[in-house]
């Protein structure tokens, strides 16, 4: 009886993760996994505290953009309109579309190497069959159906946490590049691109607009549900699950990061392979753990993140462009009720598919899309914050001190690291 009660709890747990879990899982794309595994292999564990940092910050401005949307009923982008001016609002969406095309074809380079590097033939192939199944996925598969695809799809990430567990670590010097970041370390411009990076990997924007976005779709799908301005007694429940889903989501998504970055720190860093080149460079990171299979988990894990996080890419851009022009948006509609929104997802997709047949480095690819979120995102916080703060567009759900003060911080963290890489890049080593 007992087992059958901790089992129905377990269950009951699960279900209430959505948005929050979904948003964490997306956050370790391809793009993550070759900036924290970048990061681990040049620096080793220097840069463990980053991690550190951002998971009160990243947990604290993702309940900002889901409570954004669980009590206004809309998506963050008509959310920004009634706070900044309209163009504002259009070169910011048109920001997120470009970081996400670029991140989108990062990805999916990345997608078609891991592909070749398990079955061979040429990665481009791969790339486009990649993008088709994802375009697919989005237009096709009910809502309800979709979303539980996603949750069982961040299974695979635990995958990195196996590695770490099995690598023998320095627990000194882990210890040490968690709580006492080198301060050698920043004045490197190196070292400051890549703190760019992970905090823009971490804390992307694409993340704000997915979450909010799907909070959204919630909302519409449960016809008992409403938006928290206009049915207060619902609000208990519903910020309770809000919070769980959201450091629970963040949780996994830093957990992982970790792992990654740990994983390359001791066996490339370990061993002087301090520049990853290739998708079979970061592979080897996982021999101590998989042995002979190390190409085919590390391909398993760049194919199941990238059909992840692709759909959140593409999605949240075309909920961004969808909201400013009025069109009818969500994962709910067929594509021939919503033409506009899911016109934009298919644009987002091609356009990926073009950057990869550029050749670009998929590797480099990744990395440097991480870095352009991490200068956007800046921006799209101050206006997350300058709307949770508002009581005409919150009403009595407005941001708490609590939440006021790390979503304020995670915006000034953010700024102050893409400030501190501009004077660096500016003025060299």
């Amino acid at each position: 009886m007992t087992s059958l009660r901790r089992r129905i709890r377990s269950i009951a747990l699960f279900e209430q993760l959505g948005p929050g879990l979904v948003t964490g899982a997306a956050d370790d794309d391809p793009s993550g996994i070759a900036t924290y595994s970048q990061t681990g292999a040049r620096f080793g564990y220097g840069l463990l505290w980053t991690l550190l940092l951002t998971y009160p910050l990243m947990s604290a401005i993702q309940l900002v953009s889901g409570q954004i949307g669980r009590v206004t009923g809309q998506g963050l982008a008509r959310n920004m309109a009634a706070v900044i001016p309209p163009w504002a609002v259009t070169g910011l969406v048109a920001l997120l579309f470009a970081a996400n095309t670029i991140n989108i074809g990062a990805d999916l380079a990345a997608m078609g190497a891991a592909g070749q590097l398990l079955a061979g033939g040429g990665a481009h192939l791969f790339t486009i069959g990649f993008a088709l199944a994802s375009l697919l996925l989005q237009m096709f598969v009910p809502y309800k159906k979709y979303v539980r695809i996603l949750k069982w799809l961040t299974l695979v990430l635990f995958a990195y946490v196996a590695v770490a567990l099995v690598v023998k670590l320095d627990w000194t010097a882990v210890a040490r590049g968690l709580f006492i970041p080198d301060p050698r370390l920043f004045g490197s411009k190196e070292a400051i691109t890549t703190i760019v990076a992970v905090f823009g990997t971490t804390i992307s924007p694409y993340l704000f607009f997915w979450q909010s976005a799907q909070e959204v779709e919630e909302v519409a799908h449960d016809p008992k549900a409403k938006p928290l301005k206009q049915a207060p007694s619902q609000a208990r429940p519903e910020l309770k699950r809000l919070r769980l889903d959201t450091f629970f989501g963040m949780a996994v998504s830093n957990l992982i990061a970790l792992a990654i970055m740990i994983a390359t720190a001791a066996t490339l860093h370990a061993s002087g392979q301090h520049q990853i080149g290739t998708a079979a460079d970061a592979a080897r990171a996982l021999e101590p753990a998989a042995g002979k299979f190390a190409f085919l988990l590390f391909a398993l894990g760049i194919v199941g993140t990238g059909l992840l996080s692709v759909p959140v890419l593409a999605g949240s851009a075309a909920y961004a462009v969808g909201e400013t022009r009025g069109w009818s948006c969500g994962l709910d509609h067929k594509p021939w009720e919503a033409v506009g929104f899911y016109a934009v997802i298919g644009a987002a997709t091609v356009l990926g598919v073009a950057i990869d047949l550029l050749r670009i480095d998929p590797i480099k690819a990744l990395f440097w899309s991480a870095v352009i979120n991490g200068v956007i995102a800046a921006p799209m916080m101050v206006v997350l914050m300058l709307v949770v703060s508002r009581r005409d567009q919150m009403g009595r759900f407005i941001a708490g001190p609590l939440m006021k003060t790390f979503g304020w911080l995670a915006t000034a963290v953010m700024a102050a690291a893409t400030l501190a890489m501009v004077v660096v890049l500016a003025t060299g080593d």
